[in-house]
């Protein structure tokens, strides 16, 4: 990175940095984390199966990873606050949708389009691209643990709200109020402008975006850290999606999912800090793989043991120690091997790659189940993915890449 890039970012302090941010991921993830408690809600008032319901969301999770990457492109190169403002407002925009859609092709694009486009300009890729150009490499893993610990507390604050305003005003009310929720995150993005970014452009940087593509996508490691993030999206989508319908069909409550969502939530704050931590200490290829063996072993003994509200609350405390704290290890690899200046972008491919996973995981839900009545083969490919993950995650080389000078770049780079 040259020094004029970071010359023009030393004015965010890290505490209005990490507050902001912080503020925003809890608001965008802590709704998004809900969904799974309208699928019942939604599905039986309009007459849905629950694949169109799981569709919408797959499409939302997709929509998520294709806009990603351009929100990143556009965030490293006009300053995340502009596209911040944008994804509020498409936020609010969907929320509303997602309430008033009569039919399930509405349904789709609100929930599913707008919303994913929303997502992927209010959340981690955007923040942790920020994180990267303003704080130092030698704080940089903690403070996306502490970004990421933010988007799990939103989870545990906002799941309850949900469940709340569902039963007291009602799926379509809920959402309505969500809406006007969504757009604190406007106020909050003033906390993020980067001088930097003044007059809409960008700083100086080495690479252009072609080559800065061309590097990542030739080096194996980013590879195998996309492929692992699959993997991570397909059973934390697939869980937090379809588990409450899982749990009811089995004969619990709707308290006991939103419980359930809602430790998920909880444990994964410090999970997501823990990992941030360990991530300036440790491999991060080490953290990753342990993550991902544990999540196949939990996930194992979880279907196998007798489901009461007991073993659900247990799972959902561990599982949600694990749940995101993927997320500090693998964008803080990304920033260490190929460094910041394209980072929102790069994080957005990444992030596209745990997208699709997630498309596969809720969509495939949805169809298993309508197929066989029943959740058993996903939750056996989510074991297995889990093995999968932690052995690729193992080779990935987290060195500093290494760049020809300035001035002596090859022909044709």
């Amino acid at each position: 990175m040259t020094p004029n890039l970071i010359a023009n970012n030393q004015k965010l302090s890290i505490v209005q940095l990490l507050m902001c941010g912080a503020a925003i991921v809890t608001l965008s993830m802590g709704i998004r984390h809900g969904f799974g408690l309208w699928l019942q809600p939604i599905t039986q008032a309009q007459g849905w199966t629950r694949e169109t319901f799981a569709f919408a969301i797959a499409i939302q999770n997709l929509s998520w990873g294709v806009c990603g990457i351009f929100a990143g492109m556009l965030a490293d190169r006009l300053g995340a606050f502009k596209v911040l403002l944008g994804g509020a407002v498409l936020y609010a925009l969907g929320l509303a949708g997602m309430a008033l859609s009569p039919t399930g092709f509405m349904f789709t694009l609100t929930a599913g389009v707008l919303i994913g486009a929303a997502q992927a300009g209010t959340t981690y890729a955007v923040i942790y691209g920020i994180i990267g150009r303003n704080i130092s490499a030698d704080k940089r893993s903690w403070a996306m643990g502490v970004a990421a610990a933010a988007g799990s507390f939103g989870q545990f604050l906002m799941v309850p709200i949900e469940g709340f305003l569902i039963s007291n005003l009602g799926w379509q009310q809920a959402l309505l109020i969500l809406a006007g929720a969504v757009l604190l995150i406007m106020p909050l993005a003033f906390g993020l402008r980067e001088s930097g970014f003044a007059g809409g452009q960008s700083p100086p940087r080495e690479q252009s975006i072609g080559q800065a593509l061309r590097e990542a996508f030739k080096y194996p490691s980013f590879q195998l850290l996309m492929a692992g993030y699959f993997v991570c999206g397909f059973q934390v989508v697939f869980i937090g999606v379809h588990m409450p319908s899982y749990l009811k069909d089995k004969g619990l409550s709707p308290q006991v999912a939103g419980y359930a969502l809602a430790l998920i939530g909880l444990f994964n704050v410090f999970g997501t800090y823990t990992a941030g931590v360990l991530g300036q200490r440790m491999a991060k290829k080490n953290i990753l793989a342990f993550i991902y063996f544990a999540r196949a072993v939990v996930i194992s003994i979880f279907i196998a043991a007798p489901l009461s509200p007991a073993s659900v609350y247990v799972f959902a405390s561990v599982m949600g120690f694990l749940w995101l704290s993927t997320v500090p290890p693998t964008n803080a690899a990304v920033a260490q091997i190929f460094g910041v200046a394209h980072l929102s972008m790069l994080s957005g491919f990444v992030f596209f790659s745990h997208q699709v996973g997630s498309f596969l995981g809720v969509w495939l839900g949805g169809v298993l189940y309508d197929r066989t009545g029943s959740y058993d083969i996903v939750w056996y490919i989510t074991i297995v993915l889990g093995v999968f993950a932690g052995l690729i995650n193992l080779p990935v080389r987290e060195a500093p890449i290494q760049r020809p000078p300035l001035g002596r770049q090859p022909a044709g780079a």
